[in-house]
């Protein structure tokens, strides 16, 4: 015979139930988004979303592997760059953006997700893409709270999908198969960068 459910477990089913949608209004990017919850997954950065057609939904790793972490500079500002992702327009996105002077991270496309920024489809599923703040000739733009912030988000990544630490596997922009784009350029210090990452 079947014991009856204690009252107190099912208090707390309904407690959960009732939180619910109070998660997902969290998360959810209003209007314009409306019927996709999108879950952050980074805790520590703000959820500022890309258009919905700015990038591919997928399911990673389980889709496609997660194998590099592809470095960018915006030759934009900050606020400009998360603009440029909320316009549907622009048909492009990254995972993430740093701002520079104070290392503030912005999520704009889920991790699961392939985000539309190293002009490579077979990189672009395979990768997760790190705008930073600043232009390639403008190294005051590359401050310390940037490559810190930048750094522990990289091992972090590496971390969570079992991506080596290295330059073979964090690649500027201009190393990707095809790209007309020189980002991050000569000024970004690689050097300090990995070790950074390697610290994290």
């Amino acid at each position: 015979m079947e014991r009856p459910r204690s009252s107190v477990a099912r208090r707390r089913l309904l407690k959960g139930a009732a939180a619910l949608p109070a998660v997902l209004l969290a998360g959810s990017a209003g209007p314009a988004f409306a019927g996709r919850v999108e879950a952050q997954q980074r805790p520590d950065a703000d959820w500022v979303p890309a258009a919905p057609g700015n990038y591919t939904v997928a399911n990673r790793p389980r889709q496609y592997p997660v194998d590099f972490v592809v470095i960018h500079v915006t030759q934009e500002t900050y606020a400009d760059t998360l603009g440029i992702f909320q316009n549907p327009a622009k048909k492009v996105s990254a995972h993430y953006v740093v701002r520079s002077a104070d290392g503030r991270v912005a999520q704009c496309v889920r991790e699961a997700d392939v985000a539309w920024h190293a002009g490579n489809w077979d990189y672009n599923t395979r990768s997760v893409g790190i705008e930073h703040e600043g232009w390639v000739d403008k190294p005051e733009y590359f401050t310390d709270a940037m490559y810190s912030a930048s750094a522990a988000l990289t091992a972090a990544i590496c971390d969570s999908y079992a991506v080596p630490k290295t330059r073979a596997h964090i690649i500027g922009h201009h190393e990707v198969p095809g790209a007309t784009h020189t980002d991050p350029g000569p000024l970004w210090d690689w050097d300090r960068y990995i070790k950074l990452v390697k610290a994290a």
